[in-house]
Formats: structure tokens, C-alpha cells, sequence
């Protein structure tokens, strides 16, 4: 199994993205929970509700991961939750970092925040690009300072699809790493 994660900030496509490459390639995909907890508790979300929210994503996460998929397609997973906890209350739960350590993802593309239109939808909140695009570089030093295999994705839609497209195809074409001491 191949675990594609789509970062970066609202507005960047990663929903859209998600759906189109899940539509090529197949495979399961995992939304985000935050919506779901948003349009059933009919409020906005304070810092008590992170370690719920986080640990929805985790169990959607999980349900998906149990099917096998080939690929498994994640819409965000919890560097989102870090960071939004960070914007909007200035605190973070301390276990989200180590759980989203403790798990393998292949591949994570961050997707600009130049290049799309901000579309409001009554859950997003920063419509100014330079909020977007701070919120674009934290996510991109966390995956520098924690070596995890990204890659950028701007442009206009189409083109992210397209960077999407060849980088989800390289993806799929490489081996899996194999455990070691594996004679074979």
C-alpha cells in the first residue's frame, strides 16, 4: 500500500485534488474529519475539541488503512490539525506530533498557496494570501525538519492535477522498501 498525503493551506485544491486522483488511480480515500465534526456540532471548533478532531482523522485514517488499498489517498492528516491548533489557539495538544510521527506516509504533496482562488465555504478563514502562504511554509519546514518525502504542487488547478498525476505515477512505480534482513 502507497499513503498519499495532500497538505497545505485552505483553498489549495487538496479536496478537488483528492477526488481527481482517487478517480485515475483508484484506491481508498480519507477526507477530512474536521468538516464532519464542524456540520455536527453546528459550532465552531474550540482548543477542547483538537484531541477529538485528530483522533476522528485517525480512525478514518485507520478504517481506510485496514482495507489495503493499493493507494490510500489522505485529503490531510494531522500536520493540519498541529498547524491549525497552532493558528487559531496558540497551543497544540503534545501527542499529535508523536502519533503523526509514528506513521508511514509515502508521499506528501504540498500544495501552494499561489496559483487558485480562495473560495470561502463558511469553514475556511483565512481569505488573505499571505495567511495562506504562512500557513504553506510551516507545513513545509515541519516536513523539512522531519524528513519526510514531499513535493510542491502550484500552478492553477490544472496544473496541480498534472504534478499530482506524474508525481502519484512515480510514486505508484517504485518499489516498496524491503524490511530488513530480507534475503530476497
Amino acid at each position: 500500500m502507497k499513503v498519499l498525503v495532500l497538505a497545505g493551506p485552505e483553498s489549495s485544491g487538496k479536496s478537488w485534488l483528492a477526488e481527481q486522483l482517487q478517480q485515475q488511480f483508484g484506491g481508498e480515500r480519507v477526507s477530512e474529519y474536521v468538516r464532519y465534526f464542524i456540520d455536527h456540532t453546528q459550532r465552531d471548533t474550540c482548543y477542547a475539541d483538537i484531541s477529538a478532531i485528530a483522533q476522528g482523522q485517525l480512525a478514518w485514517e485507520d478504517a481506510a488503512r485496514s482495507l489495503a488499498p493499493e493507494l490510500l489517498i489522505l485529503d490531510t492528516h494531522l500536520l493540519s490539525n498541529i498547524l491549525w491548533s497552532q493558528t487559531l489557539f496558540g497551543a497544540c495538544p503534545d501527542w499529535l506530533e508523536q502519533a503523526l510521527l509514528t506513521r508511514r506516509y509515502d508521499l506528501t504533496l504540498l500544495l501552494a498557496a499561489e496559483g487558485v482562488e480562495w473560495i470561502g465555504d463558511g469553514q475556511r478563514c483565512q481569505p488573505e494570501l499571505p495567511a495562506r502562504q504562512a500557513f504553506f511554509e510551516a507545513s513545509q519546514r515541519w516536513l523539512d525538519q522531519h524528513h519526510q518525502p514531499y513535493r510542491i504542487a502550484g500552478g492553477s488547478l490544472s496544473d496541480r492535477r498534472e504534478q499530482a498525476l506524474l508525481a502519484v505515477t512515480q510514486l505508484m512505480n517504485t518499489a516498496a522498501p524491503r524490511p530488513a534482513g530480507n534475503p530476497s
